[in-house]
């Protein structure tokens, strides 16, 4: 099962590294590398939900809720250390979704993010599959920030099924199996013929992580 991707905009590393220990237990955890580039890091990681911390360096969370908000719609969990009402009345008018005060409750945050996805997952059917910086959309294109590479439909499908069994072998008899139900006739050789290729179209945007497990099958790590 694919995990949820969280992105933590705060620039206290204690705080970061206690959510990415909690958090990581559950989801694929990451957080700001460039604080004068937030927004540009979310278009490019495209995560499940942001965790935005209000005081921050260069533009504070308001900002970049803003900036996110132009053209990105997952939602927005504010995470301060005031308890100001009018600084969560702020946020929500910025296009934030939920507001937890610092020092807040694991379990809440654990709830809140539960809620989230939960209905993200109830309503929105999964057009995009996800391993870190690399986002492959069911229309066969896999794309890492502004570069992209299209793919066949059967390609697309060998990878999809790769995606979502991150980090665990799937065997060729699975994948020939997937790709005999939806009437894409290969057998083994033309399997393997295929994999070449989509290796070497992926690298074209740094993909470099399918693996072959010698006589059982393939992984992505």
């Amino acid at each position: 099962m694919k995990q949820s991707v969280v992105y933590i905009v705060e620039d206290d590393a204690l705080i970061v590294d206690l959510l990415k220990q909690h958090l990581g237990q559950r989801h694929q955890v990451m957080s700001v590398q460039n604080f004068r580039a937030v927004s540009q890091e979310v278009e490019d990681l495209q995560p499940d939900i942001i965790l935005m911390d209000i005081s921050l360096p260069y533009y504070n969370g308001f900002y970049w809720t803003t900036e996110i908000r132009k053209s990105m719609t997952m939602p927005i969990i504010f995470i301060s250390s005031s308890d100001d009402e009018m600084n969560a009345v702020m946020a929500m008018n910025m296009g934030g979704d939920d507001f937890v005060t610092k020092p807040f409750s694991l379990e809440v945050l654990d709830a809140k993010i539960g809620a989230f996805l939960r209905r993200i997952h109830q309503f929105t059917p999964i057009q995009e599959y996800r391993v870190e910086g690399f986002q492959l959309s069911l229309d066969g294109r896999l794309r890492q920030g502004q570069q992209q590479v299209q793919l066949t439909p059967t390609e697309t499908r060998i990878l999809k099924a790769l995606f979502q069994n991150q980090g665990q072998v799937v065997s060729k008899e699975d994948l020939l199996k997937d790709l005999w139900e939806n009437e894409e006739f290969i057998d083994q050789n033309t399997l393997n013929v295929n994999m070449t290729r989509l290796r070497k179209k992926v690298a074209e945007v740094g993909f470099d992580r399918i693996y072959t497990v010698r006589g059982v099958g393939y992984l992505v790590k």
